[in-house]
């Protein structure tokens, strides 16, 4: 029994008649007659009382016919819902995003997503890039923006989206604030308002203070990009923040210094687990994204 035998079922049922239905369904009498005898057949009982001038039901067509109707209906609502999904006209996406992205990086790409499929569900968790890859490998989250390009892993696709070199925010008042450029060793004396130890720019902070054989003076960790440059605009200390971060912040209290040979850069990437399926609205913003690569 399939689908299409139940569709030729519910038109003679509609009908009454086989030769108008098979007119309606754009298949031969015969072959239609042939379809209702198998699936009688099928069923154990007749379905049509064929001895009256027209085609009655008997009472197992009738109940055969109302379950049928449930799942034609059914049917129909199943590929439709399917027609959506392949269209991107539902869907949803789940990301997790480390907090150090924020706006900045991430809401070009969005909003031209959603313009482009209003329908998609975009559900996005800020959460640390360690936590991202655990998510990214159990199912949990279908795309993950990372902010160190992860080692070589057998279920993990990566594509690089940015490489953004880290500037020095001072504020104005701070004998820095005149320079155009500084060489990485000037941040030597500096205390310094950096991203928490468990951020991979902290690590990569560290390393480069160490090839320059400085160790810096850290005063305040923090998870919030936003915490870091009130504390800077209050002169606690100086921070390092990716360009793109330092071009958008408005503020006349604040002076963001490039370095005249980058040394450390936020470098951005999306993964997926290649080895799950990947819906169609998924496919779509992974090939979206690789537009905004820089």
């Amino acid at each position: 029994m399939d689908i299409r035998q139940l569709t030729c079922f519910a038109e003679v049922a509609r009908q009454l008649n086989v030769t108008r239905a098979a007119q309606t369904l754009h298949i031969s009498q015969p072959s239609l007659s042939k379809t209702i005898k198998n699936l009688e057949t099928e069923v154990g009982s007749p379905l049509f009382d064929r001895s009256a001038y027209q085609l009655e039901l008997t009472d197992a067509g009738e109940a055969f016919l109302t379950n049928t109707k449930k799942v034609l209906d059914s049917f129909e609502n199943l590929t439709s819902k399917l027609d959506d999904v392949i269209d991107l006209k539902k869907g949803e996406i789940k990301i997790g995003i480390p907090p150090i992205i924020g706006a900045a990086f991430f809401a070009a790409l969005i909003s031209r997503y959603k313009e482009a499929y209003p329908s998609i569900d975009l559900l996005l968790t800020e959460v640390g890039s360690n936590s991202i890859r655990e998510g990214i490998s159990e199912g949990e989250l279908d795309i993950g923006l990372i902010c160190n390009l992860p080692a070589k892993r057998e279920n993990l696709e990566t594509i690089s989206l940015l490489k953004d070199p880290l500037m020095l925010m001072v504020h104005k008042d701070n004998p820095l604030a005149g320079e155009e450029a500084i060489e990485f060793e000037a941040i030597e004396q500096e205390p310094l308002i950096l991203y928490r130890h468990d951020f991979s720019l902290h690590d990569r902070i560290m390393e480069a203070c160490a090839y320059y054989g400085f160790e810096p003076k850290v005063v305040c960790e923090s998870s919030q990009k936003d915490f870091m440059i009130e504390m800077a605009g209050a002169k606690l200390g100086s921070t390092l923040l990716p360009s793109r971060i330092c071009n958008q912040i408005d503020s006349d209290q604040l002076v963001a210094i490039p370095f005249t040979q980058p040394v450390v850069n936020l470098e951005l990437a999306m993964i997926w687990n290649k080895e799950k399926y990947m819906p169609y609205a998924v496919r779509e913003f992974i090939d979206m994204a690789e537009s905004f690569r820089v």
